[in-house]
């Protein structure tokens, strides 16, 4: 109940130290056993040579999936490609995935399965490689690639003079760092909207909680809640109309849903438990929350329409941050058993729970990928606070440290147009 009330109740937050701007590294540490062997070739080159290297980014977005072993020989799945200057700032890039088969006696026939054609820019040579990353991991597994995606987390740097937050913003695999937001004030909490063009998070500048949203294009943010007392855990609706939050305007925490075009509230939870956490279901008529109303956290759901409140979780002293996956059949959470927390997740329809990480960490922020096959959370490695990603049936690992730094709080973003 420690770490709960001191989460909850006092701020609902701890901070580690950070550095800004720090670059991830994904790391690998726990792949699939029979991984699928691929053979990613060396892109040809026409003209001068691209800033970026195409078969790199594929080859190291393939392989720290998990799902697949990058073969220097033959594989029975080869992706090949080609890229030509149109210009000073323009490339044609051509790829293919052929399927090999063996005749017999030596002789194969390749299959193609995927063949495209795209005409970018320099600095659309890497968010290129990560969709064809996506193309080929939806076309051998039948899912959806989540390589075009982005994290959002919070960075913190305490080296030299007072204290900075960033709020950073990068690609799925660490690159292209962008910071959104950097102040003096803690900053927490990000929540991506249902398109990916906007987070909300709270910020404690002016010595005051406060939730705002920002635009991710262009910087500009607007100020939503800034209520006495608690203003957290923002969580957008599925069709961004309206967020989920927690206000302790009228004493004790409890969960409110703001419409956004009126910013009219709608108090959900009536009651003296500390209520926190909220989260949308995938069709918007429900919320998971975490709530001591059993004397230690666990997990409830609200009916948005009846307002029934139901417990899920019975496993372990402490169930806290949950989230639906994608289909609606399970959710995620942060558990704590024996002193330590882990990742975890709940089928829904059996009961079913299990613990996907068993680090000895102290894992924190989990948060879903938009394909549900992966969880984002925050852990401990070496002293240092790191990112780290577990799959949903706990068979790969990564782990993102940053190279400069350590990072904290993190969000995935759903998949991005």
């Amino acid at each position: 109940m420690q770490k709960f009330t001191s989460i909850l109740v006092i701020g609902f937050f701890m901070f580690f130290s950070h550095t800004v701007f720090a670059m991830l590294s994904m790391e690998l540490t726990r792949g699939i056993s029979g991984a699928i062997p691929i053979t990613v070739k060396p892109f040809a080159i026409q003209g001068q040579t691209p800033p970026q290297d195409m078969m790199a980014i594929i080859s190291n977005d393939l392989k720290n999936s998990g799902r697949f072993k990058i073969a220097s020989g033959s594989a029975d799945d080869i992706v090949e490609g080609a890229i030509q200057q149109m210009g000073i700032d323009r490339y044609q890039v051509s790829f293919q995935l052929k399927e090999a088969f063996n005749k017999g006696k030596g002789a194969s026939q390749q299959t193609v399965l995927l063949n495209h054609k795209y005409i970018v820019s320099n600095d659309e040579l890497r968010s290129l490689a990560h969709h064809i990353s996506d193309a080929i991991y939806q076309q051998i597994t039948g899912i959806r690639g989540v390589f075009s995606t982005r994290l959002a987390y919070v960075v913190v740097q305490r080296a030299v003079g007072p204290t900075k937050y960033v709020l950073e913003v990068a690609d799925q695999d660490g690159y292209n760092p962008q910071p959104l937001l950097t102040s003096t004030d803690p900053i927490m909490s990000p929540a991506w909207s249902h398109d990916g063009k906007q987070i909300a998070y709270v910020s404690f500048e002016n010595q005051h909680a406060a939730i705002y949203v920002e635009e991710v294009a262009t910087g500009a943010r607007h100020l939503i809640s800034e209520f006495r007392g608690i203003n957290g855990a923002p969580s957008w609706s599925p069709d961004g109309r309206k967020l989920a939050l927690v206000l302790s305007k009228s004493g004790s925490p409890n969960i409110y849903v703001m419409d956004l075009a009126s910013r009219q509230l709608t108090q959900l939870t009536h009651d003296y438990y500390i209520n926190t956490e909220p989260s949308w279901s995938p069709k918007g008529s429900s919320l998971i929350f975490t709530s001591n109303r059993s004397g230690s956290p666990q997990i409830y759901q609200i009916n948005i329409a009846s307002r029934t409140v139901t417990r899920l979780t019975y496993d372990g002293k402490y169930n806290a941050r949950a989230s639906y996956t994608p289909d609606g059949n399970h959710i995620t959470m942060l558990n704590q058993e024996s002193g330590l927390y882990n990742i975890g997740i709940l089928d829904l329809d059996t009961g079913v729970f299990r613990v996907l990480t068993n680090s000895g960490s102290d894992n924190e922020s989990p948060s879903i990928a938009p394909n549900g096959s992966m969880v984002l959370f925050g852990t401990l490695y070496n002293g240092r606070s790191v990112l780290g990603m577990v799959a949903t049936d706990g068979s790969v690992q990564i782990r993102l440290p940053a190279r400069n730094g350590e990072v904290q709080d993190p969000a995935w973003s759903p998949f991005l147009a």
